[in-house]
C-alpha cells in the first residue's frame, strides 16, 4: 500500500493500531482498580466497567479482583 498524503498513512496506522492500544490500556487499568475506602458497589460497578472496556478473558477475572 503507498501513501502519497501524510494524513492518510497516519490515518491508516491508526485504524490498524489503535484498538490493539486502547484494549492493552484497558487491560493494564483493570489490573489497577483496587477496592480501597470505597464501598463493595462502587468498586464492582467500576471493576465492570473496564471488563466491558477491556475484552478481558472471564476465566482470568478472578485473578484481578481485589
Amino acid at each position: 500500500m503507498e501513501f502519497v498524503i501524510v494524513e492518510d498513512f497516519l490515518t491508516n496506522l491508526k485504524q490498524k493500531f489503535s484498538s490493539r492500544n486502547d484494549k492493552t490500556m484497558k487491560v493494564a487499568e483493570l489490573k489497577k482498580v483496587e477496592q480501597r475506602s470505597r464501598t463493595i458497589k462502587k468498586f464492582v460497578k467500576e471493576f465492570r466497567r473496564v471488563i466491558r472496556e477491556s475484552g478481558y478473558k472471564k476465566k482470568l477475572l478472578i485473578k484481578e479482583f481485589k
